[in-house]
C-alpha cells in the first residue's frame, strides 16, 4: 500500500491493519520457532548417527582384536599337540576342528 493510500484510511483501518500484521507476525515467529526446533532435532540425530556409527567400528576393531587372539590360541594349541607337523591345516580343516 502506498503512503497516499494509508493517508486515506480511517484510524480504525488503520489499527485493524496494524492488528493483522501483528497476528502475522506472532504467526511467523512461531513458525520460525517451530523451524528451528526440527533443525535442532535433526542435528541431534545426526551426531547421534554419527557416533553410532564410530561405536560400531570401534566394536569391530574389538571384535576383530578377538578373532586374532582367538586364532593365536588355536595354533598354540595346535603346535603344542602331539603329533603336530610344521604344516598349517587349511582353512576346511581348521573348521571342521573347530566344529567338533
Amino acid at each position: 500500500m502506498t503512503d497516499k493510500e494509508l493517508r486515506r484510511l480511517s484510524r480504525t483501518d488503520l489499527l485493524e491493519m496494524l492488528l493483522e500484521q501483528s497476528k502475522e507476525v506472532e504467526r511467523l515467529q512461531q513458525e520460525l520457532a517451530e523451524a528451528r526446533q526440527q533443525l535442532e532435532e535433526r542435528r541431534i540425530m545426526t551426531e547421534e548417527a554419527g557416533s553410532i556409527a564410530e561405536a560400531a567400528l570401534r566394536i569391530n576393531r574389538v571384535f576383530e582384536a578377538a578373532q586374532a587372539a582367538a586364532d593365536q590360541y588355536l595354533e598354540n594349541i595346535r603346535q603344542k599337540a602331539p603329533g603336530h607337523t610344521d604344516t598349517k591345516p587349511t582353512d576346511s580343516q581348521e573348521n571342521e576342528g573347530i566344529q567338533e
